[in-house]
């Protein structure tokens, strides 16, 4: 047994209803710069071990869960790649992934 222990949070997502009007800026990625996208498999994955709600999926692409999501940037801060930007909620449109750049 290590003398270590791992904490680690695994929120469920919903658990208290529908947050993502709660934010101010919301978070993109970019495909172009998004290692697991562009290798088309998935090899990163920190923004989803960072994220506090679970809105990252771990499929392929990763999507953003924008329904939950608060809008913290802790996916766009931890991202080596700088593979997700933090629009503001006026520009929200449909699409979670491939449109616009980090900024």
């Amino acid at each position: 047994m290590s003398a270590h222990q791992i904490a680690q949070s695994n929120p469920s997502i919903g658990e208290a209803s529908a947050t993502g009007d709660w934010r101010n800026e919301f978070p993109q990625i970019v495909a172009e710069t998004c290692v697991a996208v562009k290798q088309g498999k998935i090899t990163c994955q920190i923004c989803w071990a960072h994220c506090p709600d679970a809105c990252i999926s771990q499929g392929m692409p990763p999507v953003i869960d924008l329904t939950y999501c608060k809008g913290c940037g802790i996916c766009a801060e931890v991202c080596p790649h700088h593979a997700i930007g933090m629009r503001a909620e006026a520009e929200h449109g449909v699409c979670t992934t491939d449109e616009g750049g980090a900024e």
